[in-house]
């Protein structure tokens, strides 16, 4: 059957965007998460006749299909289960259009994060969902995960900055969902289709607003006794009635770590660091620039730093930004969720963190997105060691429980994929499950279109086989 599908898709596309060699098959067994599955097939399509062409004959042939952007998610979405055909979009990377004066582009699904915002840095414009990894991760990538970012407390996720997308479905038709005009008539099919990571087909077009850059930007860094302290301090940034571009925490370790690669002054005897930055009309932004810097020593701010010019602010961000590069200095390996828990929870929450790692023996980094209660446990470790996978796992799920326990969710941005699906009941009840399976089926009967993702029962994936979860590495 494999040698029957590549056949047909190099037919289709041409024979060297078709791979069927066991080392390239290796290379898209996963994503950058810690699951591994298995791939007969990967395919580089160019233009959506091509997508279509690749959807079709996986159907013909009965096998699964698994859209892939750059491979930066984390939780197992892009791993291909069963011998899936992988359809890579990498290198449908082409700004196709851009209307300055409505604030809107259509842009392949291939094109990454910051070379759209390049692209229309000269036009006083940005895209404003700002991942950690958005040198490297695409714009389909950020539609199937609802991806956010540090500069989303104010301006929204994914979600928000969408407003069309044309896609491939499992049956090969192609349909657009939203569009240029502000209100569609209909259901809102723009706003299912993202966040399903790939389940209900594959975007090849995606209409994206642009914002406009702000005149004024201010960036502060505040350093705390402890993470306490810093979590009290976003609250009470939030409830003086001010909402910042971004509020974003580093624990001692993190900075530390940090602070070894970039060489940026950091403090790194502080228990916190929390990075604060309002954007706006001057005068107003002086105003909440004094309020800020008045309300962090009273919350036990040690220092307040205020970049002084944009080199200043870049090398401060610079330090968020690389943190999860940065932890290598410590150890190998990495393991995170990144549930999301009320802000007056995160003190609480933070606690119990620390207690799993230490009740199951690891080095726990804290770097999160404290605006939005977005929490970011790094578990750092060497898989050389025996037995430490066990333990990284159990102290991942019982992060996962404690969230949620706490009133939160299970993922900010990541998404669910397979890292988290077996987690989902413990949010949703079955009546809200089946609901979710029911809106699956209808952009999918088949079931094929990234089977066993999500959703824990099998029947969400329409008549397709079920297979386990993939094997954790």
């Amino acid at each position: 059957m494999t040698e029957a599908l590549a056949a047909e898709l190099r037919l289709a596309l041409s024979p060297d965007r078709v791979r069927t060699n066991s080392t390239e098959l290796g290379l898209y067994r996963r994503d950058a998460s810690n699951i591994e599955g298995s791939a007969s097939v990967v395919c580089f399509p160019l233009t959506v006749a091509e997508v279509q062409a690749a959807v079709l004959a996986a159907a013909r042939h009965g096998v699964p299909f698994v859209a892939r952007g750059a491979g930066t998610g984390l939780a197992g979405g892009a791993t291909p289960l069963d011998g899936a055909l992988v359809i890579a979009t990498t290198k449908m990377q082409r700004v196709l259009s851009v209307d300055a004066v409505h604030r809107m582009a259509w842009v392949e699904p291939g094109l990454l994060n910051l070379d759209l915002t390049r692209e229309v840095t000269a036009l006083g414009l940005h895209f404003a969902p700002d991942p950690s990894s958005q040198q490297s991760c695409s714009i389909g990538g950020n539609v199937a995960n609802n991806s956010g970012g540090p500069h989303c407390l104010a301006d929204g996720v994914t979600a928000s900055h969408v407003l069309g997308v044309e896609v491939v479905l499992s049956d090969g038709s192609v349909v657009q969902l939203g569009g240029e005009e502000p209100e569609v008539e209909g259901l809102d099919l723009r706003g299912a289709f993202v966040g399903s990571e790939g389940m209900f087909g594959i975007a090849t077009k995606v209409l994206v607003r642009l914002t406009q850059n702000a005149p004024t930007v201010r960036t502060m860094l505040m350093d705390f006794a402890s993470v306490e302290a810093g979590a009290q301090t976003v609250s009470a940034i939030i409830a003086a009635g001010m909402v910042p571009a971004a509020l974003e925490m580093m624990d001692q370790l993190c900075v530390q770590a940090v602070e070894e690669y970039i060489h940026a002054g950091l403090p790194v005897h502080a228990a916190a660091v929390l990075l604060v930055e309002v954007a706006g009309l001057p005068h107003g932004l002086e105003a909440d620039v004094a309020r800020i810097v008045e309300i962090g020593p009273a919350h036990g701010a040690g220092t307040v730093r205020i970049a002084q010019d944009e080199a200043e602010r870049a090398l401060l961000w610079k330090g968020r930004k690389t943190a999860f590069g940065a932890i290598a200095r410590i150890k190998p390996n990495y393991y995170l969720h990144d549930t999301v828990v009320p802000r007056r929870m995160l003190p609480e929450v933070l606690r119990q963190v620390y207690a799993i790692a230490d009740r199951y023996q690891l080095l726990v980094m804290n770097v999160f997105h404290a605006g939005d209660g977005n929490l970011h446990p790094l578990l750092v470790f060497d898989k050389r060691e025996p037995g430490v996978m066990e333990r990284v796992h159990a102290a991942g799920e019982a992060i996962v429980r404690a969230s949620v326990a706490a009133g939160g969710v299970l993922s900010g941005e990541h998404g669910i994929g397979l890292e988290k699906r077996d987690f989902m009941p413990l949010m949703f009840e079955p009546a809200d499950l089946a609901a979710q399976a029911a809106m699956r089926r209808a952009f999918d009967p088949s079931g094929l279109a990234n089977p066993f993702k999500v959703l824990p029962s099998p029947a969400a994936c329409g008549d397709a086989q079920h297979v386990p979860p993939g094997a954790w590495v």
